[in-house]
């Protein structure tokens, strides 16, 4: 699979905070994950995200200026 910085990801297991959509800030053999919901970073193997990954991936919204 192909992943990228900025996009944002549901895993099957939500965070404790509430909210289970994750912005990916870190690819390679390891993700850094940030909670959308808390801001809350995490790292996890890439096996894990394949895993787990819930729905499709969506490019995080750009603000326009």
């Amino acid at each position: 699979m192909e992943f990228q910085v900025g996009e944002i990801i549901t895993l099957k297991k939500g965070h404790p905070c509430g909210s289970n959509a994750w912005e990916i800030l870190r690819v390679g053999m390891d993700f850094r994950l940030k909670c959308t919901g808390c801001g809350r970073q995490i790292m996890v193997p890439r096996k894990l995200v394949e895993k787990n990954l819930r729905t499709p991936k969506e490019k995080k919204q750009e603000p326009k200026e």
